[in-house]
């Protein structure tokens, strides 16, 4: 190890991945000089544009990153994009080490007919609106009266009780205000929600479950004669499985409940699986389910029984993918980069000097919080342990090992690069339009408009 420098290290991706990962290696006792390169003029990843507005109760992971990017020892580099504003090869010469916490934050494909029809979506995209991305369009198309999420995770929930929530009801949160303007005119009546498995196998967490029957004038429609099945495997996991034990009960409670009068529903219709989305004139009409049944292990197999359901929109929420990065080995099977516990490695197998990944990038778009911190220890253990022949391989020269220098070259490209003191002041501007309106904050939505206000040059 090189005793007279720190080693230093790019972490890609200012989201719950990167920072954790940065915050693990700047206590590991190693010298270190961590920088962390966010595309977006925001950080915190999918914890400020993955989140329903309406749970500010996991937006409090917020605090705690926030509380590793604020201290000082670790430098953020907001609003620089890998490929275009910084190389491979500019991180090659800039750093000794990289790690990529890029996070997914593509929709999964879903291969059946019909799905790119219009009014077809995929739900991330969607979560990317309603949570005021800047890269997504202002707009959002919301015309239908009867809509289907495919999906049982808690994103297809996000998504079906924001499209049934009546807006009066948003509005204590940070829901910018196209979003608001854009959900009041909704239409909406009826918001279907389908899973293929059994109630024993939804992905649902048992706290958002709950805290959909408690949505004002949106009732919750199970369908227990038909869709609330077990077998042998499935009691198993809803009797000694707490978490899917919760699931069930309230699954339960709601077929218990007399039929309500509210004005819109969310339908749970689970042993259904998509066959073909329905249309008509190159627009969505319907979607065509086939009924599954149980094969005893918790899982299912299709009968050949089909149902169709009238809706006008379909969102499919049936996960998220990675994004490849030039030069960057990917596993387009998996949606992840190529890696070995977190050292990148070829398609070969060998390992890629001095590039890591940790997050969803590195795993998949999997698990929690913990596993993200889990993942983050083993990417920089293993890091920790390559110090020597990362010092020994670095194509990083002497006069180019200065922080300060990629901030110059950054600036001599024209990349109007904001840092956390600027992300301050965005961050103090959104607190107060919600301030004037009794909210905590209001998003600001557009790019520029975002990095003028962090950069003062409005």
């Amino acid at each position: 190890m090189s005793p007279d420098r720190p080693l230093r290290v790019a972490v890609i991706g200012a989201g719950p991945a990167g920072t954790y990962a940065s915050d693990i290696l700047s206590k590991s006792g190693m010298p270190v000089s961590i920088d962390i390169i966010e595309r977006l003029p925001a950080p915190f990843g999918l914890v400020r544009y993955g989140v329903a507005p309406d749970h500010p109760r996991i937006k409090q992971i917020i605090v705690a990153l926030a509380n590793v990017l604020s201290r000082g020892d670790i430098r953020l580099l907001a609003n620089v994009n890998i490929g275009t504003d910084l190389t491979l090869q500019d991180l090659r010469e800039h750093y000794d080490a990289v790690i990529f916490a890029t996070g997914s934050f593509k929709d999964a494909d879903l291969d059946i007919p019909g799905i790119d029809l219009d009014g077809s979506y995929g739900a991330a995209d969607f979560v990317s609106w309603y949570d005021g991305h800047p890269d997504v369009p202002r707009t959002w198309p919301l015309n239908a009266k009867e809509v289907a999420v495919l999906g049982v995770g808690n994103v297809a929930l996000d998504v079906a009780r924001v499209l049934a929530k009546h807006v009066p009801d948003l509005m204590p949160t940070e829901v910018p205000a196209n979003v608001v303007e854009g959900l009041a005119a909704s239409p909406v009546t009826d918001v279907h929600v389908f899973g293929r498995r059994g109630p024993a196998q939804v992905k649902f967490s048992p706290l958002e479950l709950r805290e959909l029957g408690h949505v004002p004038d949106v009732d919750i429609v199970v369908y227990p004669e038909t869709d609330y099945e077990f077998d042998e495997a499935s009691m198993e996991v809803a009797e000694t499985n707490k978490q899917q034990k919760q699931v069930v009960k309230t699954l339960t409670d709601y077929a218990l409940k007399e039929p309500g009068s509210a004005s819109r529903r969310i339908h749970l219709h689970l042993l259904q699986q998509p066959h073909e989305v329905l249309g008509e004139d190159g627009k969505v009409v319907g979607i065509r389910m086939e009924r599954t049944a149980l094969q005893g292990d918790g899982n299912v197999k299709g009968t050949g029984e089909f149902i169709d359901y009238p809706v006008q929109a379909v969102y499919r929420a049936v996960g998220y993918w990675g994004t490849a990065i030039d030069g960057v080995p990917f596993d387009d099977r998996r949606g992840v980069i190529r890696n070995e516990g977190g050292r990148v490695v070829t398609e070969e197998g060998e390992r890629v000097p001095g590039f890591y990944a940790t997050g969803w990038i590195k795993r998949g778009p999997v698990g929690l919080i913990g596993h993200t911190k889990s993942d983050a220890q083993e990417t920089i253990a293993n890091l920790v342990e390559d110090a020597d022949a990362l010092f020994a391989g670095s194509q990083a020269g002497a006069e180019q090992l200065s922080p300060d220098n990629v901030l110059t070259l950054l600036k001599s490209r024209g990349v109007p690069v904001v840092e956390w003191h600027d992300w301050e002041v965005l961050d103090a501007h959104e607190r107060a339009l919600g301030e004037a309106e009794g909210r905590e904050r209001i998003k600001v939505v557009p790019r520029e408009e975002m990095t003028d206000i962090a950069l003062k040059r409005s």
